[in-house]
């Protein structure tokens, strides 16, 4: 309760050095989940992606096993299946073939009509051409890439290349995770799907500007002086924008939370969660990679440039960096280290040693 009271107050004073290096263990861990779930199992693409015809009608008592099974029968046992809940609170069926099959279309209708339970006078039918699914899939993927690419330009007029970098990292970090994520649980991938996507990659990307304006701001305190490394000074501006970072984080989630309950469970409106369920996933993706990725990679890129590369070694070699003073502010002058006598350590720069005083003596009378 006291570590939460002082994030709460701003008093934070977390080390973020230690924890960058576990959250990167973390990273690693969940990107090879992420890439080998979508090399076995693949994406769950909805009927605009693949192309195909999609079918569906209410029902009542029909299970997805009996549906599957007729489908077998006419040898579209591949067909996707599923028992969804309209906006009313009935039961519907969807059933989704990927063929290009001309007769795949009637061969749908007729076993859905034909099912016990269900309402052949209410079938209803879409068909997309699998031009057509490929032409949203190229839209997509460009679309992304011309968001990267803007993102890069943007970041690196306004703040730096290596801070660019860094977001684009942390960007590619969320995408990989997001879409193992669909992959490793079969969520269907929809139109919403890369629209909602795209929205939280702009939620992440915020994160990440805030972060590395203050880092920004900060980057003058790094220095024998104040004998902090960059990674110090990173950490200082983490712990003063974290709460910001998490409270827009929170109000942004618990809507996309009330649209997936309320909305999707309650109400019966399942399309919802196409839109909502990537938002949720990318949001909690998007605050973990813009706290823990971003900072710790603009940390290990910047540390490579020779002057802040030197000044860690000069620090190490004279004595532990001071940590960030709660809150993030102040100069968080180390007190650590010797000062500089003869046989012992050097006298760091800009530190002056201090005066030796004088023994009181007696003072002679003429």
């Amino acid at each position: 309760m006291t570590a939460f009271v002082r994030l709460v107050r701003g008093q934070n004073n977390i080390d973020f050095n230690r924890w960058w290096k576990r959250g990167a263990v973390l990273s690693v861990l969940l990107v090879v989940v992420s890439v080998v779930a979508l090399s076995t199992r693949g994406l769950n693409l909805g009927v605009e992606f693949t192309g195909g015809v999609s079918v569906q009608a209410p029902v009542s008592g029909v299970s997805v096993e009996q549906a599957r099974s007729a489908l077998e029968g006419v040898g579209l046992g591949a067909a996707r299946v599923q028992i969804v809940t309209d906006t009313e609170g009935n039961e519907v069926l969807r059933v989704q073939v990927s063929s290009e099959d001309p007769g795949a279309e009637d061969a749908v209708r007729s076993v859905v009509a034909n099912l016990e339970g269900a309402q052949a006078q209410e079938v209803s039918v879409t068909a997309v051409s699998a031009s057509w699914g490929s032409d949203v899939t190229g839209q997509a993927l460009r679309a992304l890439v011309l968001f990267l690419l803007a993102i890069l330009a943007y970041i690196t007029l306004r703040l730096e290349f290596r801070m660019a970098l860094g977001a684009i990292i942390a960007t590619v970090h969320d995408i990989v995770i997001t879409v193992g994520v669909y992959a490793l649980f079969q969520f269907e991938v929809s139109p919403g799907t890369i629209v909602a996507f795209l929205m939280v990659l702009g939620y992440s990307i915020y994160d990440t500007v805030v972060i590395y304006d203050k880092v920004k701001q900060n980057e003058p305190l790094a220095g024998v002086t104040n004998r902090l490394t960059y990674g110090d000074v990173v950490a200082r501006s983490m712990n003063t924008v974290l709460l910001r970072s998490l409270n827009t984080s929170i109000t942004s989630l618990l809507p996309v939370i009330s649209l997936i309950v309320i909305g999707g469970y309650v109400l019966g409106a399942t399309t919802l969660n196409q839109f909502a369920l990537p938002l949720a996933v990318g949001l909690v993706v998007g605050t973990y990679s813009s706290i823990m990725v971003a900072s710790y990679a603009v940390v290990l890129l910047k540390e490579r440039e020779p002057r802040y590369k030197q000044l860690k070694e000069r620090l190490a070699a004279g004595g532990a960096a001071g940590s960030p003073s709660p809150g993030g502010e102040g100069t968080g002058v180390a007190t650590g280290g010797t000062l500089g006598t003869a046989g012992s350590a050097r006298v760091p720069e800009g530190v002056i040693p201090p005066r030796p005083r004088k023994r009181p003596g007696k003072t002679r009378r003429s």
